[in-house]
């Protein structure tokens, strides 16, 4: 195969839709609109155009931050002398971008290891805190609004735990978020080691070139500067100098928006072996930039393979393709997909760092296919609901010191379901609702649970059986975190989501220490208000407490399948 550039492999009739439209966006000056902030790209109204100009300072970041790379590089330096260790402390803009750079270029020799906490099980805590040498640990608080109520319980709780052994905290804290923040008030009381103040016209989600991903990198190790540059690349391909019919972040927009038109709306990622957590990141940005107002693109992600025929016509397939990668499976199934007339994006990557390109085109992408798409790709208006919602079982919870408690319709083996079903017992009714699922649908599996391998195993073998049998895009992620990335979609898109809420109990819960409650409570305020608010907007959802061996309630689940 080509070891350069995008491939696009679809039928004419997608090809010249796609040509049409960047001769459109030709004719109409789209590009050079992008670069002057022009929101009526989106929204043609005064009051549609809120967060809308005010929201493209992502454009000149490839060029601007390498400015702060001498900078970047010192403060690495100086904390690879004192700690063996990094916990980043945040939630989906915050800590996505840091995890696929872990994930993808490891920590450099000399350098600290780096591991993201994003998740408010507490097992998942409580493993940071067992393998956890305070000592030498230095902890960054991630957020740009300074309110996240994750980053700030865990902030609290090593904060604490720093203050109980004669040190003094600030010194092992740094902070990255924007100006006039809650956590940059707490920094500067706490005197932090570093205050990271980030771009307010940048957006989580498209903050990964920001020192909310840059800073977390460069501590590991990784080559910011190439990175950067490589990104400058793909910035000026993308300029509103460039010929736009050869754009590939214009082009892969024109494509996405195009597709979304005729109901393929199912963006299905295959990735290289070392990049194989790149996708996780693009999660997030397309599905919380498109999934609004009756509308949506539905990115799926860690699905494993499968025959032809369990794809529905709504597919499309994204190859991540690295040069000189173990690529031999994935280059098979493409030729069979596009054999079979199925749209793919072949895109091909020189190496890892080739990863800045990425980040910057799929920004252009998903900016462009929002314009196609008539929505603001910058705003995330039903997020807050949930939180809402989760607040409020909080806020019973420091009145009475019980959370709102839901009769189980159905108690047993240690499962209960939530909800009102015809059926008494587990079986039926779990049949009866997934049996709702209709072409052009999706399964959500959303898991307030701690993660672990195994479990993460029997989750796949349940979507691999939802799909095998009904034939449907299926999608799973870990509460709180998927709540920050997929949640805008969830509740937003045109309601074609079956979400089945998988909860757990809180053994072996941690205090939130000052706070009145703990990570427990915290969890099951969170999984309360999500499943409130997905049934507020109508969504179809079922609720499954699991108590026990987690793996094997999930592999029941999945038996009932085959």
């Amino acid at each position: 195969m080509p070891d350069k550039g995008q491939e696009i492999l679809a039928t004419e009739d997608i090809l010249l839709a796609v040509e049409n439209r960047l001769q459109l966006w030709e004719e109409n000056n789209s590009c050079a609109r992008l670069w002057n902030l022009d929101s009526t790209l989106w929204k043609q109204k005064p009051e549609e155009n809120i967060e809308l100009s005010n929201r493209l300072g992502w454009l000149n970041l490839p060029l601007s931050m390498q400015n702060h790379v001498n900078e970047l590089n010192e403060f690495a330096e100086s904390v690879k002398k004192v700690f063996d260790n990094i916990v980043l402390l945040g939630m989906g803009g915050s800590s996505l971008a840091p995890e696929v750079f872990y994930k993808t270029f490891g920590k450099k020799k000399g350098y600290p290891a780096l591991t993201v906490l994003d998740s408010t099980h507490p097992l998942s805590v409580r493993r940071i805190v067992d393998i956890c040498d305070i000592n030498r640990t230095l902890f960054i608080v991630s957020s740009k609004s300074g309110g996240t109520t994750e980053t700030m319980s865990f902030f609290y709780l090593f904060y604490d735990s720093l203050s109980k052994i004669g040190t003094n905290p600030g010194d092992h804290f740094i902070a990255i978020t924007d100006k006039g923040s809650g956590i940059e008030s707490i920094a500067l009381d706490n005197k932090f080691k570093k205050i990271f103040i980030t771009p307010g016209e940048v957006g989580g989600r498209y903050s990964a070139l920001t020192y909310f991903g840059l800073v977390p990198a460069v501590l590991i190790g990784v080559d910011i500067s190439e990175l950067l540059k490589n990104a400058e690349k793909m910035e000026k391909n993308c300029s509103k100098n460039s010929d736009l019919l050869l754009s590939e972040g214009f082009r892969l927009g024109a494509l996405l928006g195009e597709l979304n038109l005729r109901k393929k709306d199912k963006i299905t990622f295959f990735a290289s072996p070392k990049i194989s957590s790149i996708p996780s990141w693009i999660e997030q940005l397309i599905a919380e930039s498109t999934g609004k107002e009756g509308k949506g693109i539905i990115p799926v992600i860690s699905e494993p393979t499968g025959a032809l025929e369990v794809y529905g016509t709504d597919r499309v397939f994204i190859h991540l393709r690295v040069k000189d990668d173990d690529n031999t499976n994935y280059d098979s199934i493409v030729v069979k997909l596009k054999n079979a007339g199925f749209p793919v994006v072949v895109i091909h990557l020189d190496d890892v760092y080739d990863l800045g390109k990425e980040i910057y085109k799929w920004e252009i992408a998903t900016a462009m296919a929002g314009s196609i798409m008539a929505i603001n790709p910058f705003d995330q208006p039903n997020v807050q609901l949930a939180k809402t919602l989760a607040n409020e079982s909080m806020e019973q919870f420091k009145q009475t010191g019980k959370l709102p408690v839901e009769t189980p319709a159905i108690i047993q083996n240690n499962i209960s379901l939530f909800g009102k079903f015809n059926s008494k017992d587990i079986k039926p009714a779990f049949i009866e609702f997934i049996s709702k699922a209709a072409a052009g649908d999706y399964f959500s599996i959303q898991c307030f649970l701690p993660f672990s391998t195994n479990l993460d195993s029997s989750i796949d073998k349940l979507k691999i059986a939802l799909r095998n049998k009904f034939h449907i895009a299926v999608t799973s992620g870990y509460g709180p975190r998927f709540l920050h990335s997929t949640g805008q979609l969830h509740k937003g898109d045109g309601n074609k989501g079956l979400f089945i809420q998988f909860t757990s109990d809180a053994v072996y819960d941690i205090d939130v220490p000052g706070r009145g409650y703990s990570f427990g409570t915290l969890i099951t305020a969170q999984a309360q208000g999500d499943l409130k608010a997905l049934r507020n907007n109508g969504r179809r959802v079922i609720s499954i407490h699991l108590s026990g061996n987690l793996n094997d309630h999930i592999d029941y689940f999945t038996s009932l399948l085959n």
